[in-house]
């Protein structure tokens, strides 16, 4: 079993993050700004207007460049300039409707656009971990009531996940034709259905049920009774970490260079309409929500992942409770519309979560210091 996630690990690494201006990526970006790790964002502009980027005022705290996945040469240029010894790959065409409207685009990104960052990472000599961030959306969907392995078939229905099944085939591909014999520990990581402050994508249940309270709007859902296993945005992202410490340190990287699942456990698994009832009922809202009658793509009923290897094997477990989770998400952008300071109410999320593992102590005498240094 690894160990826990340890701050000293990433003190002065030299990290590459694409995609570090979505929801997740921003989150990211902040907890290994405050691990002192040399951070290197390469992204699209903010793809929502307001922005956790911008809102957390990310940009002060690492390299922050704009480019695209998709432009090979680029990616290149700049991994040589850089010389990153981990890379997350996080950009991503991310939604199941758009999908379906833009298949292309989603295809170009998500399959191109991983093929484009290996390539650029096996030819620049300082890399020695790859994470590629897939979705738990790449299993064919054929299993109702059961948990997905990462040993199951990949598939997927609609544009998106199948462009992220193929994605994990892909990397399944270069590990065994160049990675291997270069000793670069790559590995792909699935999850979804994450929560937090700072999301503001169209075509999210959070978002959009968190929009209507604000607006006093009651809300059409689409599928209110189908499951999904809902998890605080840290619970992956820490699970991540871990593996890229793991593949790091690991004298035989290919213990570690494999698919691995990072889900809730059973009891944060609830229907899409038990969510929007609690948020609803916490934001203390008059909105109701309704059932949207229109004819849809197809959506799955049920997805769950089994975590059991990332449990067994590196020591990770999810931490936060469904009521607790979405707690501090209400709380989040509560705070926003307050306009507190959410830079620092991000970094005291992470604190939050992170606790149980370090010395609170230490953890907050660096908050308040880069707190102070950011002013």
């Amino acid at each position: 079993m690894f160990r826990e996630l340890a701050m000293e690990f990433w003190q002065g690494k030299k990290v590459f993050i694409t995609g570090h201006t979505g929801f997740k990526g921003s989150w990211l970006s902040l907890w290994l700004q405050l691990l002192g790790a040399e951070l290197v964002g390469f992204s699209l502009a903010p793809p929502t207007q307001p922005n956790l980027f911008e809102t957390a005022q990310l940009r002060k705290g690492m390299v922050s460049l704009l480019g695209d996945v998709r432009d090979f040469q680029l990616l290149q240029t700049t991994l040589k300039k850089y010389q990153p010894e981990i890379i997350i790959h996080m950009a991503a065409q991310s939604l199941v409707r758009y999908s379906y409207l833009a298949p292309i685009e989603t295809y170009a990104t998500n399959v191109m656009g991983t093929v484009n960052l290996l390539e650029a990472a096996r030819f620049t000599n300082s890399v020695k971990v790859l994470i590629n961030v897939t979705s738990d959306k790449c299993y064919e969907n054929k299993s109702p009531n059961r948990s997905y392995r990462e040993e199951d078939r990949l598939g997927g229905y609609d544009p998106y996940s199948n462009s992220k099944a193929c994605a994990e085939l892909i990397t399944q591909s270069y590990r065994s034709a160049y990675f291997k014999k270069q000793e670069i520990g790559i590995a792909t990581v699935r999850a979804g259905n994450v929560i937090g402050g700072g999301d503001w994508a169209k075509n999210r249940l959070v978002p959009d049920i968190i929009n209507a309270c604000i607006d006093k709007k009651n809300i059409s859902l689409r599928y209110p009774h189908a499951l999904r296993p809902w998890q605080a945005v840290l619970e992956p992202l820490s699970g991540y970490m871990m593996l890229a410490e793991a593949l790091y340190l690991s004298s035989s990287s290919s213990h570690y260079a494999e698919s691995w699942n990072f889900g809730p456990d059973e009891e944060n698994v609830k229907s899409v309409s038990w969510l929007a009832d609690y948020i609803i009922d916490c934001w203390k809202s008059p909105i109701q929500w309704n059932l949207d009658r229109a004819d849809f793509p197809y959506e799955a009923d049920y997805l769950k992942l089994d975590s059991s290897k990332a449990k067994q094997h590196l020591g990770w477990r999810p931490r936060k409770k469904k009521k607790k989770c979405l707690n501090q998400t209400i709380a989040w952008y509560q705070a926003y519309q307050r306009k507190e300071d959410m830079y620092k109410k991000t970094l005291c999320q992470i604190n939050d979560f992170m606790h149980e593992s370090i010395d609170t102590k230490e953890l907050k005498v660096k908050i308040k210091k880069i707190i102070k240094d950011k002013k």
